[in-house]
């Protein structure tokens, strides 16, 4: 095993890097979309809240793998193409923006619906209350979920290998095509996997405790 990743490790570190790389950008990216998809559902108007409740439904409600294929397979059809890395970024963004908007939700519903009427009555404008004083309370309480999608979209993004993007599970698979030892290759990938989700995990629970709210605990 060592002699595997002894042989193969400048192949394996560049396509983690695009799994890096596919996982940071899909999750903040999701983050943001995440963001306008709660604040849609909980304060838009009732056809906002609808269309953005239906949106989550069929999101969360399909698997990965089949959105991942509408979008590299299925768009080409009406003429929208999309290279591999591409078409894996756009479809975790959508997946993760869908669960992230009910992380979001929640917690923007656990504050206390005091502190908008507190804004109001101080002149602010209903959006300047939740962008101000809402939306900053709501972020810190959902980092330990944000936490959990981050890791998730680590593992996840190794289903852009069915579609041919060169990411760690891609450069795995064609390595144990070629020298045959796939238990070796499998298990090399499947550790470096766990040292990178190991040292994620450890930065955000620092971070975690750096904007924690006092009163509130972020311990898990």
């Amino acid at each position: 095993m060592l002699d595997i990743f002894l042989n193969y490790y400048p192949v394996l570190f560049k396509g983690l890097a695009v799994t890096v790389l596919i996982t940071i950008i899909s999750c903040f990216s999701g983050t943001v979309f995440g963001v306008f998809l709660s604040l849609g559902k909980i304060y838009g108007n009732k056809l906002v809240s609808n269309l953005v409740t239906a949106f989550i439904a069929v999101i969360r409600g399909t698997p990965l793998l089949v959105q991942l294929f509408i979008i590299y397979y299925g768009l080409p059809a009406y003429g929208v193409n999309f290279s591999p890395i591409t078409a894996a970024v756009i479809s975790f963004i959508i997946n993760s923006g869908a669960y992230q908007a009910e992380y979001l939700r929640g917690s923007i519903q656990s504050v206390s619906s005091g502190q908008l009427k507190a804004a109001l009555s101080i002149g602010m404008t209903k959006w300047q209350g939740i962008f101000h004083i809402i939306l900053p309370q709501a972020l810190r309480r959902v980092i330990p979920a944000w936490t959990n999608e981050f890791i998730y979209m680590i593992k996840y993004s190794s289903l852009a290998y069915v579609i041919g993007a060169k990411e760690l599970m891609t450069e795995a698979k064609l390595i144990a095509s070629r020298n045959y030892q796939f238990f070796n290759v499998y298990l090399v990938t499947a550790l470096i996997y766990l040292v990178v989700i190991i040292i994620f995990v450890y930065f955000f629970n620092r971070f975690e405790k750096k904007v924690a709210i006092p009163g509130f605990d972020f311990e898990r």
